[in-house]
């Protein structure tokens, strides 16, 4: 099984039950399955086949869903691509991932002609319409990428409903997350059909979802939680999907209250806005019978007072890119522990191992690793990199976690100096490696802050030749390079940074430094 059969299935036993709403538009399964067929087709007859990969650069939208399912049942790999990311971003996971096609907002045009001459391996550029008849203009027959585009409508137009795709297998790649690496350029895990489907299937049976449930999507689609939760779980089993572009606490009360929703599934950021809303009312989300939470940990307090606030459950849970992603919530038939991510979901194993691979005792801390049918194949085009990661079936997180008695882990740090700003990843080598390309700057070493809105906040210490440099220059050149959330909210100049006796920088050195400054 997989997800674009279980699709189908699920469209013939709900046929005419809306599968979305999105912006005053909604579809019913039935509706939803023939523009998902047609655009396979459509997509085949552009010369996309079996194998191929194609990238989605797209918000929350119809057009994502239909493209991502229209793609798996033609058996194409999808790439799907934060649309916020910069031209050197998007630039390097297309050429990594050997992208063939990409499907993107009609926004984008300007971008794809900037850079379609550096992508030669590109054939076609698909632009999804924001307004009526946005491709049909005089101006855009004038640009170098205008033989490569089509429009989105007009790929769904020329398939045909009745085309029926190849045989797919579980070990075939569906997806291909990138995902931000300590080395500095993003690794693409390799998610199969087989990944997929067994987490969005386990997934929706822990939650209990079904054909009854109205889902708040609201996370980004492009993310792993968003795909699997809060998108290939619901349409599984006939759930309605409230599609919302983005995140506003007005908005997503609105949302909740109007459509009488069920399911939310948000990142600790989202449940803080919600919760210091000030116009937000209790009675608003009285429908909603669960509340999700992942993408980085939950204060304790904020849990508490949500709940206490709003008489509504929430479960905190917790995944990576490379395990499809889930492999722990929190149990809605037994008690919660607060701090806590949960116990293992089916099929999947979670334990804590030391450095040499050995079963620590409980409660002891060491690096949590995963086993199960949702485990990744492997980073795209990096052996090494996959070995290191996967190791005799298990896929080694990078986590520092402990597991109590009773089966519940949680998570006491991250091995990686991953930097969590509200649900997204952020590596800190990564916004290094652009700071370093500044002329001025001799060294740089950043790390992850607290803050109160997005959980924590870049903060970038710099080393500098030129005594005139200033934060805003800084700052200034890393939006030129980086994706907003990448960039620093903050930028400090000190002498020099500690090191040991190699040279290497010590962040931990650092930030007591940092803290005790900011103690005094």
């Amino acid at each position: 099984m997989n997800l674009s059969t279980k699709f189908h299935e699920t469209a013939k036993a709900y046929a005419d039950k809306p599968a979305y709403y999105f912006m005053g538009q909604s579809s019913t399964y039935a509706e939803l399955d023939v523009a998902i067929t047609k655009f396979a087709s459509g997509l085949e007859k552009l010369g996309i086949k079996q194998g191929d990969h194609i990238a989605l650069l797209l918000g929350n939208s119809p057009h994502f869903i239909i493209s991502l399912y229209g793609a798996l049942r033609l058996g194409v790999t999808v790439i799907p691509v934060n649309p916020i990311y910069t031209a050197d971003e998007i630039g390097y996971i297309l050429n990594n991932g050997d992208v063939k096609a990409v499907v993107a907002l009609d926004l984008a045009i300007p971008l794809a002609d900037k850079m379609h001459t550096f992508l030669p391996k590109i054939e076609h550029y698909v632009f999804c319409e924001t307004k009526p008849n946005s491709l049909e203009t005089s101006e855009i027959e004038t640009l170098s990428v205008y033989s490569k585009m089509k429009s989105f409508t007009e790929v769904v137009g020329i398939g045909a409903s009745s085309f029926q795709g190849p045989e797919l297998q579980d070990d075939d790649v569906a997806i291909i997350l990138y995902t931000s690496g300590t080395t500095g350029k993003p690794k693409g895990a390799m998610l199969t059909h087989q990944n997929l489907y067994s987490n969005a299937s386990d997934v929706g049976d822990y939650l209990k979802m079904n054909q009854d449930d109205r889902v708040v999507t609201v996370l980004p689609m492009f993310h792993v939680f968003c795909l699997t939760v809060a998108l290939n779980a619901p349409l599984l089993t006939g759930a309605t999907l409230l599609i919302a572009p983005k995140f506003s606490p007005k908005e997503t009360f609105s949302l909740i209250k109007d459509f009488e929703a069920t399911v939310f599934a948000g990142v600790p950021t989202m449940y803080n806005f919600l919760y210091q809303y000030p116009e937000g009312n209790p009675d608003d989300l009285q429908t909603l019978r669960l509340c999700i939470s992942g993408g980085a940990s939950l204060p304790v307090a904020l849990l508490k007072n949500f709940e206490q606030k709003f008489s509504v459950l929430i479960s905190e849970g917790y995944g990576l890119s490379e395990a499809s992603p889930v492999t722990c919530f929190n149990p809605l038939d037994r008690p919660r522990k607060p701090g806590s991510i949960g116990c293992s979901i089916l099929h999947v194993e979670n334990k804590i191992v030391n450095e040499l691979g050995e079963d620590v005792p409980i409660g002891e801390a060491g690096e949590l690793i995963v086993r199960g049918p949702n485990v990744m194949k492997g980073y795209y085009k990096m052996p090494e990199e996959s070995a290191a990661a996967i190791r005799n079936g298990w896929l080694y997180t990078g986590d520092i976690a402990k597991m109590d008695e009773d089966g519940y882990f949680y998570i006491v740090d991250r091995k990686k100096d991953l930097i969590i700003v509200g649900g997204y990843n952020v590596y800190p080598r990564e916004v290094e490696e652009v700071i370093y390309d500044h002329p001025d700057v001799v060294e740089v070493a950043v790390l992850g802050i607290p803050d109160p809105n997005q959980g924590e906040a870049v903060s970038a210490y710099v080393v500098s030749k030129n005594p005139d440099l200033t934060a805003a220059q800084v700052l200034a050149y890393c939006k030129e390079h980086l994706a907003k959330y990448k960039v620093p909210s903050s930028i400090e100049f000190l002498e020099e940074l500690p090191k040991n006796t190699t040279g290497k920088i010590l962040r931990r050195a650092l930030r007591t430094q940092v803290t005790q400054s900011v103690g005094r």
